[in-house]
Parts: C-alpha cells; sequence; structure tokens
C-alpha cells in the first residue's frame, strides 16, 4: 500500500503523478473506514482529497504555509503529515484533535474553529515574510461557504491592495454545514457555468503576443479587448476587480490539472485566486447523496452507511425547533433568524412550516444580529437561533445595535456549555459572561425541557428588550410536559429543596447534578438545599438576601467560566448590598481552554460532577471546623 509509506509530505514528492490517484483512493478508503469507528467529519474530507495532495506535492510545508480555513477539512492534511497512525484517537479526550492543532504538528500552522479567518492569517504570514526577507510561498484555503462571512471580505479586499504574494484555494463545493445562500454563492454559480472562460482567454492572449508592440495606445486597446472578453464570458468578475489573479473553475478531483493550476499560479506575482470546484462526500454514496448528514457523523455501518445512534430522549435542540412551531403558529410575528445552521439549530421542520419566516443569513453572524434589531424595531419578533461559540462573533452587534437599542430580539443560544469532541474552539461557556453585564438584556437558562418550553413562551410574551434562553447540546432528562406554555416571573429562582445545611445554587444541567450531589450528602447525614437558578440576569435578589440573612454555605455551580459568569453575578450583589464576611464557594470551568472529550470527561475534568461537588462540601466542613478549632485554642 502506498499510504502506509507516507511518513512525511516529503514522502509524496517522491511518487510520480500517476501513482497520486492510487493514493488517492486509499487515503478515502482510510478515512472511511476509521470514521466508521470514531465518527467525525467525513464529507468535507473526502471532497478534498485530491486537493490536500496535490497542494503537499506542490509546496514545502511547514516552510511553505498552507492555512485551512476552519480546519474541519484537514483530517487528510494530518494524514499526509504524520499523524495516519493516531486516528483511531480522533477527537478523543488526550488524542487527535479534529480541527487544525498547532501543538500537535509543525505542518499546523494556523488553528481554527470558526470559518473565514484564513485569508486574515495567510495576509498576516504574508507580511512577515516580507518584512523578514523570507521566500517562503502561503496558501489559503477557504471554502465557498466560508467566504460569505464579512471577514473574508475584508481580508479579500486588503490583499487585493497590498498587492502581496499569496495564494487564495478557493474550494468550491456549492456547500458549507447547510446549502449555501446569498449573491456570493449564485456569483460563483456563474462562474462554475463558465468552463470556457480560461480556454478563450488564453487563445485570445495567444493572438494578442503575436501583434508587434506598436505603442502604448495598442497595449492599452490589447488590455481592454481582454477585458471585455473576462466581462462577456463572465458577468462581474469580481475577484480580478478586487486584485487577484483568477485561475479556473478547475476540477478539484483531477491530480494532473491541480498540480498544472498551481504551477501556473506560483508563475502570478501578487494575489492569485485557484477556484476549485469539489464534491462533498466524494468515493462513498451515502456522503455524496446527503453532505449535510454526513458533515459531522457518529459512527456508522460502512456498508449501508446506517448510523449507529444510541436510542434515547430527544436532544434540547429537537425541543426548540418543536416548540418554536407551536408558538409560531399562534404568534404571525415570529421570525427566525439563523448563520448557515438551520439544522444544527433545529429549524428544518420550521422552514417547511413557515419558507417566509424562515431566514438563513449564511455564515455572518454580525448582519444577523443586527438584522433582527431591525426587524424587532418593526413590530416583528425575531429568534436569533445560534450557537453560544458562534454568537462570540456578534458581540458588537449585541451591545451596539440589540441592546442599547432595547431591541425585543430573542436568543435561542444552543451548544451552552461544554460540546464534547468539537473540542475548545467550540465550548459555550463563555457567553453568560460577555452578555450579562450589557444593560437591558435578561439571560435564562432552564433545567429540564419542561422549563426550556416555558422560557419560550416567556420570551415571546416579554416586550421590554433582548431576552436570551440558552441550552447545551445533551439529551434531554425526559420530564413530563406541562399541556400549557405559561411565563416565569423575570428574575424568580426556584427553591427545589430547603434545608439547612449547604445550598447548592446550579442553573441548567447542573441542577441535576446538584441533585445527585445533595442525594449523596444526604447518606452522610448533611441536608443540602437546591437551588435552580433558572434566571442569570436579573438575578432572585429577594432570595439571595434570604440565603445570606440564613448564613448557610452557598455552592454556586455553573458549566461556564467562573470568571465574569452567575458565580460573579453572586458577589457582586451581595458586594453591593454592603454583605461581606458570606461563605460562598464557586464551582464551574477555570481560566484555561478545554480541550476535546466527551462531555462527560470534560466535567470531570473541571470538576463538574456530584462526586466533586459532595468533596467541595465536606473538604470546606473540614476546613471550617479545623479554623474554629484553631480559634477556640
Amino acid at each position: 500500500m502506498l499510504l502506509s509509506e507516507i511518513k512525511g509530505p516529503e514522502d509524496i514528492k517522491e511518487r510520480s503523478i500517476e501513482e497520486l490517484e492510487p493514493l488517492a483512493a486509499e487515503v478515502r478508503q482510510f478515512l472511511i473506514e476509521k470514521l466508521s469507528v470514531t465518527g467525525g467529519h467525513l464529507a468535507s474530507n473526502l471532497g478534498v482529497v485530491e486537493l490536500t495532495i496535490a497542494l503537499h506535492y506542490c509546496y514545502n510545508s511547514p516552510q511553505d504555509k498552507i492555512i485551512f480555513d476552519v480546519g474541519h477539512q484537514a483530517y487528510v492534511h494530518k494524514i499526509l503529515t504524520g499523524r495516519m497512525d493516531q486516528f483511531d484517537t480522533l477527537r478523543k479526550q488526550h488524542g487527535l484533535c479534529g480541527f487544525v492543532k498547532r501543538c500537535e504538528s509543525e505542518h499546523d500552522v494556523w488553528e481554527a474553529g470558526h470559518s473565514s479567518t484564513s485569508l486574515s492569517a495567510a495576509m498576516g504570514m504574508a507580511l512577515a515574510r516580507d518584512l523578514k526577507g523570507e521566500q517562503n510561498k502561503v496558501i489559503a484555503v477557504i471554502g465557498d461557504g466560508a467566504l460569505t462571512g464579512g471577514m473574508a471580505f475584508e481580508a479579500l479586499n486588503h490583499i487585493g491592495h497590498e498587492k502581496k504574494d499569496l495564494m487564495v484555494v478557493l474550494n468550491d463545493n456549492e456547500m458549507s454545514i447547510a446549502p449555501n445562500v446569498g449573491a456570493m454563492h449564485n456569483y460563483l454559480t456563474k462562474l462554475r457555468s463558465d468552463r470556457n472562460y480560461l480556454r478563450a482567454k488564453d487563445e485570445v492572449e495567444q493572438l494578442l503576443k503575436k501583434i508587434p508592440a506598436i505603442g502604448g495606445k495598442l497595449a492599452k486597446t490589447a488590455e481592454r479587448l481582454k477585458d471585455s472578453l473576462k466581462y462577456m464570458m463572465v458577468s462581474g468578475v469580481l475577484f480580478e476587480e478586487l486584485g487577484f489573479k483568477y485561475l479556473g473553475p478547475i476540477d478539484g478531483h483531477d491530480l494532473p490539472g491541480l498540480i498544472e493550476a498551481f504551477h501556473q499560479a506560483n508563475n502570478v506575482s501578487g494575489p492569485v485566486m485557484v477556484h476549485v470546484l469539489t464534491t462533498k462526500g466524494k468515493g462513498y454514496s451515502p456522503a455524496e447523496a446527503d453532505s449535510f448528514k454526513w458533515h459531522g457523523i457518529t459512527p456508522y455501518k460502512i456498508e449501508s452507511g446506517q448510523v449507529l445512534k444510541a436510542v434515547g430522549n430527544p436532544m434540547y435542540t429537537d425541543v426548540f425547533g418543536k416548540t418554536l412551531i407551536e408558538l409560531a403558529e399562534q404568534d404571525s410575528r415570529i421570525v427566525a433568524v439563523t448563520p448557515a445552521m438551520p439544522g444544527g439549530s433545529g429549524l428544518l421542520k420550521f422552514a417547511e412550516r413557515f419558507p417566509d419566516r424562515m431566514i438563513d443569513v449564511g455564515i455572518a453572524e454580525q448582519h444577523a444580529a443586527t438584522m433582527c434589531a431591525a426587524l424587532a424595531m418593526e413590530g416583528m419578533k425575531p429568534v436569533y437561533a445560534v450557537y453560544s461559540t458562534f454568537m462570540q462573533r456578534a458581540y458588537d452587534q449585541i451591545v451596539h445595535d440589540i441592546c442599547r437599542h432595547n431591541a425585543n430580539v430573542m436568543f435561542a443560544i444552543d451548544r451552552a456549555g461544554f460540546v464534547g469532541a468539537d473540542g475548545e474552539t467550540h465550548q459555550g461557556v463563555f457567553d453568560i459572561a460577555f452578555m450579562r453585564h450589557i444593560p437591558n438584556i435578561v439571560l435564562m437558562m432552564p433545567k429540564d425541557e419542561n422549563e426550556l418550553r416555558h422560557m419560550m413562551k416567556t420570551a415571546l410574551d416579554y416586550n421590554e428588550g433582548p431576552i436570551a434562553f440558552r441550552y447545551p447540546r445533551i439529551n434531554v432528562p425526559g420530564v413530563e410536559l406541562d399541556p400549557e406554555l405559561r411565563s416565569l416571573p423575570i428574575g424568580s429562582w426556584e427553591l427545589l429543596h430547603d434545608a439547612d445545611g449547604p445550598v447548592l445554587i446550579a442553573a441548567g444541567p447542573m441542577v441535576q447534578v446538584a441533585e445527585e450531589a445533595a442525594e449523596l450528602l444526604k447518606r452522610d447525614g448533611i441536608q443540602a438545599a437546591v437551588v435552580n437558578a433558572r434566571f442569570l440576569k436579573p438575578l432572585d435578589e429577594n432570595m439571595l438576601l434570604e440565603l445570606a440573612h440564613r448564613g448557610q454555605h452557598l455552592v454556586i455551580i455553573e458549566e461556564a467560566s467562573v470568571a465574569g459568569s452567575l458565580g460573579s453575578a453572586v458577589l457582586e450583589f451581595y458586594a453591593a448590598q454592603g454583605l461581606s464576611g458570606l461563605d460562598i464557594s464557586l464551582m464551574g470551568v477555570p481560566d484555561r481552554f478545554i480541550e476535546h472529550g466527551s462531555i462527560k470527561e470534560q466535567l470531570e475534568e473541571v470538576g463538574l460532577t456530584s462526586e466533586a461537588i459532595v468533596k467541595e462540601i465536606k473538604q470546606h466542613r473540614s476546613a471550617a471546623h479545623s479554623f474554629g478549632l484553631a480559634n477556640k485554642l
């Protein structure tokens, strides 16, 4: 087998071009077999097999910088750079990361879990190269979906202006995760259909070369003639107008064609755009037929394509989608807005039921946020459905356009808390901290699916400004649902169990963990109270004052960053009230990024388990007892 002989990119260069095609077939089969066990991003990686092989054949990594946008399509890159033997650990704790990871390999020069960053990174590396007087190549690989992100347009504009030598490989598969939308997608569709453009242009250029150089006027006329051809063949010629030399479209599964295109690109001075057409899921018929389903996949049977999923309760996302349809049937003002995640956010059935009230803006979180503010100002009830980690990109718009205007936007924040195998770039543990300090906003988190439904009703009935409900990437507990939805009193907490011992204050899934800890403590004769802190902002100030006067040990438990989240809010409240000497412990995510693994493993790593809570309380009681004895002595 050829693949077993590939220990690094230098081994690829020793092969003939004819040998690369069977190598591609082996890589494809390797991916299909390994991901059937581990799960992961299959369709996107099957689509870039030949492209990645061609890049490593033509360029000298890591001296030449190959930058993958997002990074979930870099499995082939990992295989070709010496990590094939680690694929059994893919996306597992302490194993191979599902994204590009700088500490994994010198060939991973840029890491990202969010899209549209590669062009800015490429520009930075090209600037650094030139300032240091070096000669290496810089290549950014970006998908057509990621190209809709505003940051990508900013970078394109700057690159075209500065005229730095770098190459952008546009991996055009007509998909991001969901089908692409927008004017850029339509423009690329036109380019795909103009396969004769380059051939015709080359013929004209050859003809012009035969004309004797008889002065600048003729040269300018000739240049205008070439431009006329471009405008005739491809409307707009966007990339060339931005300052790029455009090559393509090129068949992304034709290795000789790709290699020839990269050789041509190397002869170009300044920025060059190589437009490559690929098929997501290439070589595995189930993934080709449904690349959305096979974008990020759990283990599956290779022969049938049957996905192996554990039978259980629905996900919180599913409950959100179903409840939103119920509410939308009662209120025509509801409009769902998502940045390229209609499937992941549970909105596909909503889109079928209300096609005119479902808006997918593409990878454009900032635009989505500001658009929601305007929808709200015009009397609509926009529901901004977004992953916690992606919402980070819209922070300025949330502050400036939504909260400052006090616009009545409903935030449906999915993937709140740990997300498991996607790891540190996707953990939803920062949104409380970066949202609760913004004036006018209300933040909620349910302990179960029944409370989520009531929170959605609360958000719909709320007319005083922005309001958010956040929920995790896990299955719901499976509690009984109330037949009628009702609004919850804003800022109200729920005392689930009262006792004279420690008080466990928790939100979301941590409520169940706190209840489990209370049961464990009871076995040791410690009676603990449990509070469902379902409103993260505003706090239940009356309950907090009562708990302060009772003098019990308060343990605040949250699947969010300790810095700036619920625990910080409670401490700030008590400080503002002039209350000191209170007995408070904070348990949450420490001040570091938590890497990939299962959600269970991530919770164990940071001490957010019932056993860890019991240990914290017992150690606290022991320390307090020792301190008391010391004082008596």
